[in-house]
């Protein structure tokens, strides 16, 4: 079902950044599987953590070829504690009909 259309006004609040991954950990505490990312944004808006449902994409392995790779990410988003993670950012990612 589509998602009701957004206003000028609501895409005005939303802040899309790019990032540095630079700390990827695995994060067996929370409630579904995840990592934690920390991800450099540079000196305007320094670094951020967040948690990311992607294990079903990346093995513990295959994640580190993210490391020190861009991230797109809202940073302009309520601070959400996940567990022990305080999320601080909402990386995005891309829809994939082969996953």
């Amino acid at each position: 079902m589509p998602k009701p259309l957004i206003t000028q006004d609501d895409f005005q609040k939303i802040d899309i950044r790019t990032g540095t991954i630079i700390e990827i950990q695995l994060f067996p505490e929370a409630h579904k599987p995840a990592y934690k990312l920390t991800i450099d944004f540079g000196p305007a808006i320094v670094i951020k953590r967040s948690s990311v449902q992607i294990i079903t994409y990346y093995t513990p392995q295959t994640l580190l070829t993210l490391l020190h790779k861009q991230i797109i990410a809202i940073i302009k988003f309520p601070h959400k504690q996940i567990g022990k993670c305080l999320s601080k950012c909402v990386g995005l990612g891309i829809y994939d009909a082969n996953r």
